[in-house]
């Protein structure tokens, strides 16, 4: 039998080494891969955790932005068209469209000077900055589908009677000192008083109604007239989902088919491009920590492999005397920091799979992570042992069998 024969290293023989030098330290192997199983673990549920939040910020964004189209009157910005271009009856051509929900003109209403909100004909008055009364159609408050706090909205009986009647936000209410609706409170907007009919808590849409105090639009018109070029009248259309686009694109035929170029569409965002942006976000930084983390853990098992070289040199040095060669010590050492990367890996990627269906199921949402994901992790675990046991494995391999014997 020659040296050849004598040297061999199987594989089962260098799986059995490696687990049984695992094993041999057990609480040092355990905060080895302590590091590993971090970077694993922040790996996968940083990703699972960016694919699940996208998805939630889809779901959101399909809700409410993509059924939101707003429509703004450019007729007057050329100087040749004076006047407001949407038609007396302009929700109802656009609730008509196939597709469309709810739809209102609203503008800014320019207060005279020394024309100020109060909530008492004489007394204090909210402050010009503060002040913010919308004119608005009916269709604009459903389709910001505010919460009431109390009372109700203004109707199409209030936008054909001209009835003076208003519906503040809560901020709005809270500065006036409006708390209740049972003693018909009323706000005064210069020397007009106009009826408090409902408060609104929140909005869904168009957030700025919250400060403000919304009059029908009809009623605007009479007191302060139409809005100008510098205040032009927007449309707010509410639609169902998927609408939104075609909706953006008949509203100004339907508006005015002669004159359709006195409109403006603006469809919602592409959504698309909202979740890369912020998967991109998050990804950049959350890896960030991963990477960081598989560094740590990279240096802890190159700092224990490299220790266990040292203590076990005597050992490594009988190997040496009875036949074994440098990569026989390389492998077994390379064995047992991949195999500690390895465990790391799978023991991460569940934390990792853990962490993330945990998240979902505390903010009801759906868990979604890609099955490459999990199936790359544990890889990458092994890989890092690999690496991280290297330099470890190729000192131990340079060590002399005599120099060994003598310590």
């Amino acid at each position: 039998m020659n040296r050849a024969d004598l040297s061999r290293f199987s594989p089962r023989d260098l799986l059995t080494e490696a687990v049984a030098g695992m094993l041999q330290r057990p609480a040092r192997s355990a905060l080895t891969t302590l590091g590993t199983v971090l970077g694993i673990g922040a790996f996968v549920a940083v990703l699972g955790l960016t694919a699940t939040t996208s998805s939630q910020i889809d779901g959101r964004f399909n809700a409410l932005t993509a059924t939101e189209v707003t429509v703004e009157d450019v007729g007057a910005a050329d100087g040749s068209f004076s006047g407001m271009s949407f038609p007396e009856d302009a929700p109802e051509r656009i609730e008509r469209l196939n597709g469309a929900t709810d739809a209102g003109v609203y503008w800014p209403v320019s207060l005279a000077d020394g024309e100020s909100v109060r909530s008492s004909p004489v007394g204090a008055s909210v402050t010009e900055e503060e002040t913010q009364v919308q004119a608005a159609t009916p269709g604009v408050l459903r389709a910001a589908k505010p919460t009431m706090r109390m009372g109700r909205l203004f109707d199409e009986y209030h936008e054909d009677q001209a009835v003076p009647v208003a519906v503040i936000g809560s901020g709005m209410a809270g500065r006036l000192g409006i708390t209740t609706l049972e003693s018909r409170p009323a706000v005064f907007i210069g020397d007009k008083p106009f009826t408090v009919i409902g408060i609104m808590a929140d909005v869904q849409r168009k957030t700025d109604l919250l400060l403000s105090v919304v009059v029908p639009g009809s009623v605007a018109k009479a007191t302060w007239g139409e809005p100008g070029a510098e205040t032009p009248a927007k449309m707010l259309i509410s639609t169902k989902l998927g609408a939104a686009a075609q909706i953006a694109e008949e509203a100004p035929l339907a508006l005015d088919p002669a004159h359709p170029a006195h409109f403006k569409s603006i469809p919602p965002p592409n959504p698309k491009a909202l979740r890369t942006t912020v998967g991109s976000d998050m990804n950049q930084l959350f890896l960030l920590l991963a990477v960081v983390c598989l560094i740590i853990g990279a240096v802890g098992i190159a700092n224990t492999t490299l220790v266990a070289v040292l203590e076990r040199t005597g050992e490594i040095g009988l190997r040496r005397t009875l036949g074994a060669r440098g990569r026989h010590i390389t492998s077994q050492f390379l064995a047992e920091s991949a195999a500690l990367g390895a465990l790391g890996g799978l023991v991460g990627t569940a934390l990792g799979a853990v962490t993330v269906v945990g998240v979902a199921v505390a903010r009801q949402w759906t868990p979604v992570m890609h099955p490459a994901t999990l199936l790359m992790a544990p890889v990458i675990g092994l890989v890092t042992g690999l690496l991280a046991g290297a330099y470890p494995s190729w000192r131990a391999s340079r060590i002399e069998p005599a120099e060994a014997l003598r310590r």
